[in-house]
Formats: structure tokens, C-alpha cells, sequence
């Protein structure tokens, strides 16, 4: 049997990114749905990851096109590029990260093309066999690219497509219990629409926007020659989003997010132990197919509509201005108990001058000793308009 305790830690890591189980999963009727690759569900970005990971209605950016691609056709700019940078689980190791990049360019004034590339380094990982004897050193690590279309529909309305590769190296083609591995590969897409309407009260500008993005709906994913394929993080993103001038200096904005994994449910039986504590054994459906999975994933869970509520994660973020240079964000992100058990507030600053935007992030989880607390994000990003100015 190879890969004993070290694939056991790189397991871990991988699942814990987006699964937690951190949460009390053995209690409370825990039921968490879990999948491939969740490295693609990470906020990538230090301002949504300051407003508690709300980002699919807020204001064009650099960095919209993990959150919705379809803002591209308001942004102001017309070409630019955002890099960003995170020490990912810090608080248990020092050498896994994420890196984005991101980078967009305006056709003409109703279309716009973009891309980006996530790459998730899970460090420095050493492989042993059953005997303890060293079999090689490994560097786990996963990348996803993909480019975006773009195109406004109407003076208030725009909408995008996206293409993506995935490939996710787990073992570096090592031996798992005598089963020869491999990197998984997938090929997914985005759909994304975004409404922005701008309106003038009292001599005061304000913005009203909404924005729908679901991302990656694609193929299933497999390590090995065998017939198990995982399920990549189809998702469905929701929100809206108001801003703001209070005078000719501040403005301030709201953001809100509805967030669901659009896979299925696991099959799930309780049972009460000894003590009397509710204990949950789940199996994963996995024979359903990727359309079947994203449409019995609103009434699947075995808790019924109750359930299925559950599993809606809120985002919730607050955007402060002064003189369109300087910014205060903070936000909350709310997951249930039975599904994750994630909660953190979030808190970061943002930086703007002409040609370019530094923003940094902050998070705070509500529960100690959670090895998600005190994960920083840095984005820096580029405008190269001003930059030929």
C-alpha cells in the first residue's frame, strides 16, 4: 500500500480547502456536498474577499471574471490586467497557495474578451510506502485557464461565455493502494448576465446592479482508468448590489450573494449512537450525469426543501470610497452548520491611482482554531489606459 500518511495529508489539504470538515460533520445531521477540484471555488481576489466573497452584482473590475464575466461590458477601462496572491491555510502549513491573474480587452463599445489563470500549489509533499520508505517528492498542484466573451445586450443589460480547461495533479502518476493515477482533466463553461442601471437623485449618483452567474458546467473528472469520475464545483451564483454617492467626496456601496453548489446531494442515513448524538453516514451520487445532477441538485437533498435551503451560502459585503482613491470594505459569509459550517467576517482596504490599484484582505472566522483564520489576499492590478496617458 503506498502513499500512506503523506497522501492521507495531501487528501486532507484538498478536501478541506472547500468541503470543511472543519465542521462537526459527525453531528447535528450533518450532510456536506462535496466535489473535484474545489480549488475553483476559492475567492481569488482581495476586494470580494474583503466584502465576505460577494462579487457577482458589485462594480466592474479586473478580477470579474471569477465572479461574472458579463461585467467586463460596463467596465470603464479598456484594457487592464490584476494579478493576486494567497497564502492558502496557513495556520497548518506554510507552503500551499493560490495565484490568479486576470486580464481583460475592450473590442469596441459593446464587446469585451477575457481571461485568467488560477494555479493552487499544495507545496512540498514527500510519498512513502507501506514500509515507511520514501518512494519520492512530490509537488501536488492544480491550474485552471479559460477565456470569456462578452457582449452588451442593452444599455442596461449584458451577458458572457466562458470556456475552461481544469487539470488537477494530485500524485504525480504515483501508485494509491496498487492503482495506477494520473492528473485529471475537465473541460467546463460559464454562463453570466449582469444588469446595471445608473440613476441621479437630488444631484446624487446612484447604481443599482443584479448579476447571475453559473460556472462550471462540465465534464467529470477522474484520477484513475476506472469507472469513478468525480463531479467538478458546478455553481450558481446570485446577487445584488447598490451604490451610492453620499457627497462629492464618499460613496458607499452594498453587496449581497446567494451562492449553490449545483451537484448532488449525498445520500445520507442517521443513525443515534450510544450517547445519543446523531451521527450521519453519506454516499455520494455520483452515477448521475453532469445536466441530471445540476437539475436534481434543487430537490435532492434528504432532508427535504429544508434541506436544500441549507446548502444557499450568503455573502454579505460593505464598500466604503473617499475621493474614488482610497476604500474600506468588510463583509460576513454565512454557511449552515450542517453544511460546512463556515462563518467568517471579513475585512480589507483598497489603494487607486491612475495606472494602478493595490487592495488587500483580511479573515476572521467566528470559531477558533479554525485553519482558515487570518488568510491574507493581495491583488495588484493594472489599467493601461492611463498607462498611455
Amino acid at each position: 500500500m503506498k502513499v500512506q500518511l503523506s497522501l492521507a495529508l495531501v487528501a486532507a489539504m484538498y478536501l478541506l480547502v472547500p468541503n470543511q470538515l472543519f465542521a462537526q460533520s459527525s453531528t447535528s445531521g450533518a450532510n456536506v456536498v462535496s466535489t473535484a477540484v474545489p480549488f475553483l471555488t476559492i475567492a481569488p481576489d482581495s476586494r470580494a474577499g474583503a466584502m465576505g466573497d460577494a462579487g457577482v452584482a458589485t462594480s466592474p473590475d479586473m478580477n470579474s471574471q471569477h465572479w461574472n464575466p458579463a461585467k467586463y461590458a460596463f467596465i470603464t477601462s479598456d484594457a487592464g490586467v490584476s494579478l493576486s496572491y494567497s497564502p492558502w491555510l496557513k495556520k497548518l502549513v506554510n507552503d500551499i497557495n493560490l495565484a490568479y491573474l486576470a486580464a481583460h480587452k475592450r473590442i469596441d463599445d459593446q464587446q469585451v474578451v477575457s481571461t485568467s489563470l488560477r494555479y493552487f500549489s499544495l507545496g512540498s509533499i514527500v510519498f512513502r510506502d507501506s514500509y515507511g520508505t520514501e518512494t519520492g517528492l512530490q509537488n501536488p498542484n492544480e491550474f485552471a485557464f479559460d477565456v470569456a466573451y462578452t457582449r452588451l445586450l442593452s444599455e442596461q443589460f449584458s451577458g458572457s461565455v466562458a470556456l475552461r480547461y481544469i487539470r488537477s495533479d494530485l500524485t504525480g502518476g504515483q501508485e494509491v493502494n496498487g492503482v495506477a493515477t494520473h492528473a485529471g482533466n475537465s473541460f467546463a463553461a460559464d454562463v453570466a448576465f449582469y444588469y446595471r442601471n445608473e440613476m441621479s437623485r437630488r444631484g446624487r449618483e446612484s447604481v443599482f446592479s443584479a448579476g447571475i452567474d453559473i460556472s462550471n458546467i462540465g465534464s467529470k473528472i477522474s484520477y484513475t482508468e476506472g469507472e469513478t469520475k468525480d463531479f467538478i464545483p458546478t455553481n450558481m451564483r446570485l446577487g445584488a448590489a447598490y451604490e451610492m454617492e453620499l457627497d462629492n467626496y464618499n460613496s458607499f456601496a452594498i453587496a449581497v450573494d446567494l451562492n449553490k453548489l449545483l451537484v448532488p446531494t449525498p445520500d445520507a442515513e442517521s443513525f443515534t449512537d450510544d450517547d445519543g448524538t446523531i451521527v450521519v453516514n453519506s454516499g455520494f451520487s455520483q452515477d448521475k450525469s453532469v445536466i441530471g445532477g445540476i437539475f436534481s441538485s434543487f430537490s435532492d437533498a434528504p432532508g427535504g426543501m429544508k434541506e436544500e435551503l441549507q446548502e444557499v451560502n450568503v455573502s454579505l459585503g460593505l464598500e466604503y470610497w473617499y475621493q474614488k482613491q482610497f476604500a474600506l470594505r468588510v463583509g460576513y459569509f454565512h454557511e449552515n452548520e450542517n453544511k460546512g459550517n463556515r462563518k467568517y467576517f471579513t475585512a480589507g482596504a483598497g489603494f487607486k491611482l491612475n495606472v494602478f490599484t493595490l487592495d488587500f484582505s483580511y479573515l476572521l472566522p467566528t470559531q477558533t482554531n479554525n485553519p482558515l483564520e487570518n488568510t491574507l489576499r493581495f491583488s495588484l492590478a493594472f489599467d493601461f489606459d492611463n498607462l498611455r496617458r
